[in-house]
Formats: C-alpha cells, sequence, structure tokens
C-alpha cells in the first residue's frame, strides 16, 4: 500500500540525511495514523485513495506556507518547502486530463450528473479533482 511506500521514503531520507523530506514524510505518517484510528473505530480500512487526500492536504497546506513566507520575505524558508513539496508531490498520481473525464464520461451507459459523480468518486478518487469533473460534465 501507499503507506508502507511512503514509510520506506521516510527511512531512506533519513538514511541520506535529507532532514526535509524525512521531516514532512514524518507528518504525513502521522497524519495517517491518525486516519487508521479514525477508520479503525467506524470499522473500515484505510484506502490509498484517504492516503492519496492526506497527501493533497498536505500539499496545500506546505503551499499556503511557502506562500506566506514568501509574503514574508523568507526566502531561506521557501526553498526548504520546495524541497518539502516535491517529496510530497512523489506519493501522489497525476491527475486526470479533461480530455481524459469527457472520455470517460461519453463511455458511460448512464450519464445522470449523480452516476457520473459516484462513478468517479468510487472509481478515480485521488486521480481526478470532482470539481473539474462537474464542470467538464456541465459543458457536455
Amino acid at each position: 500500500m501507499l503507506d508502507e511506500e511512503i514509510k520506506k521514503a521516510r527511512i531512506q531520507a533519513m538514511k541520506d540525511r535529507n532532514r526535509s523530506a524525512s521531516d514532512v514524510l514524518s507528518v504525513v505518517m502521522n497524519k495517517i495514523m491518525l486516519a487508521k484510528i479514525e477508520k479503525r473505530e467506524k470499522g473500515q480500512e484505510l484506502t490509498d485513495a484517504d492516503v492519496i487526500s492526506i497527501l493533497q492536504k498536505t500539499e496545500k497546506e506546505l503551499y499556503d506556507e511557502k506562500e506566506s513566507f514568501e509574503k514574508a520575505g523568507r526566502p531561506e524558508k521557501t526553498s526548504e518547502l520546495d524541497a518539502q513539496i516535491a517529496a510530497v508531490k512523489a506519493f501522489i498520481p497525476e491527475m486526470m486530463s479533461e480530455d481524459e473525464i469527457k472520455e470517460i464520461i461519453m463511455s458511460l451507459p448512464d450519464k445522470s450528473i449523480g452516476a457520473v459523480m459516484k462513478h468517479f468518486k468510487t472509481n478515480y478518487a485521488g486521480k481526478c479533482d470532482m470539481k473539474v469533473v462537474g464542470d467538464v460534465f456541465k459543458r457536455i
């Protein structure tokens, strides 16, 4: 699973003395552990889609933090955050393009908004932005 890959990458970053990567991957692992506990309380298992969601949220938080440091004029911190963002991005799959989304929508037998959104949420969670799916659907 994806969380195991992140754990291995964190260990490798520690061996390589890559402090930025090991720090951010430790934070991600902590968020994953908290999510596992929450899921276990509900009687569910943590999926790769859940892990991808955690990674995407972490990436957004890092971008927001970087923006704040840029406004404050702290370039030494922004370069460190760039390294952390790169470490997180390595585990996030590439998002689907609008053309790919349109192709999938056109191939579905039921093209109602509910069926389309449900299809993407169950089959492509973490691989596409649901807002983009909605926008593409509206243009069809």
